[in-house]
């Protein structure tokens, strides 16, 4: 089964169209939500994300509708690849967990942002080892 997410930051503004985008798309379902991109704990996507099982698919027309950080990202396409679903993204064709050119580059940035996070601990750690010794 597919099931689309879509999701807009203020009241000002609708969901209509990326659910119209979505069901378009294949979605039989689509979860709608207006919240912060910035709140990582959203209870429309947790609620899609618990439906999800084998084989099915989770649809998003953009990936910043779906997580506002590459981490965040990961960690939610972690979440849906151990339940044995799928991701796309309409826009962001190459986001797409389905297939295995979609996989590969969405290695590759994991890739990226774990190097990214361990290039920040050791900045933040030099930088603490100087503070330490200027007291």
């Amino acid at each position: 089964m597919i099931r689309g997410y879509a999701r807009v930051s203020t009241d000002g503004q609708s969901v209509n169209a990326q659910a119209a985008q979505l069901r378009a798309a294949g979605a039989e379902i689509v979860f709608r939500e207006t919240a912060s991109g910035a709140k990582t704990d959203r209870a429309q996507l947790r609620r899609v994300v618990a439906q999800l099982g084998e084989g099915d698919v989770l649809l998003v027309t953009r990936l910043d509708r779906l997580a506002r950080s590459t981490r965040d990202l990961l960690n939610t396409l972690a979440t849906v690849t151990a339940k044995g679903a799928g991701f796309r993204s309409l826009h962001d064709t190459w986001a797409d967990t389905t297939t295995a050119h979609g996989r590969l580059m969405l290695t590759v940035l994991g890739g990226l942002a774990e190097f990214e996070r361990e290039l920040i601990c050791a900045r933040t750690g030099e930088g603490r080892a100087r503070a330490k010794a200027r007291v």
